[in-house]
This record gives structure tokens, C-alpha cells and sequence, in this order.
């Protein structure tokens, strides 16, 4: 049974970090892509960074520079790092084996001005 057990969101001002975790369990999680999207009120789903199996990273463009991603395969975690955050960072956070079809619950982070 897949799980991904999101935590570490939580309400910060502006220019404030957070870090995220996930827990990801029921899946080859060493030989798996992952990554972690996020989801606006009123906003589609959007990917936000990606970690490949070997370590490469992706980011989208809004968060370049301010948000790194990262994984330890020996505790089956994915992490992402939030620098510099902004009121636009708000909403739900999710991370995702990439080629696995399940969500898991999220963790909210909201950012104030």
C-alpha cells in the first residue's frame, strides 16, 4: 500500500523558511523520480521541484534560486527547502513518486505579508 505522509507546512511571513518532509512508503523508492507540487485556492495543481533518481534536480520557475530539493533514500524521504518565501508560495504542498498515481494528503503552507 503506497503512502506519502507530507509535514512540516505552517504559517510564516514573508521572507521566511520552512522545510518540508515527506514520507514515502510502499513504493521502490530508491529507483523512483519524485517530486513535489502545490496547489493555490482557485489555482490548478503545478509542479514545483523534481529529484531524479541519481540526485538531478528540477525547478519550476517561480521558486529557481529559493526552494531546493532533496532526497534520502536510506529513510525513504523527500525534502524540499522553502527560502525567501512569499505570500504567491501559499497553498498545498504535495510530494508524488513521479510515475505512481497517488497523492497523499498534502501539508499547507501560508505565507503573510
Amino acid at each position: 500500500q503506497v503512502q506519502l505522509v507530507e509535514s512540516g507546512g505552517g504559517l510564516v511571513q514573508a521572507g521566511g523558511s520552512l522545510r518540508l518532509s515527506c514520507a514515502a512508503s510502499g513504493i521502490p523508492f530508491s529507483i523512483n523520480a519524485m517530486a513535489w507540487y502545490r496547489q493555490a485556492p482557485r489555482k490548478q495543481r503545478e509542479l514545483v521541484a523534481f529529484i531524479n533518481t541519481d540526485g538531478s534536480t528540477n525547478y519550476g520557475d517561480s521558486v529557481k534560486g529559493r526552494f531546493t530539493i532533496s532526497r534520502d533514500n536510506a529513510k525513504n524521504m523527500v525534502y524540499l527547502q522553502l527560502n525567501s518565501l512569499k505570500p504567491e508560495d501559499t497553498g498545498s504542498y504535495y510530494c508524488k513518486a513521479v510515475v505512481v498515481p497517488y497523492w497523499g494528503q498534502g501539508t499547507q503552507v501560508t505565507v503573510s505579508s
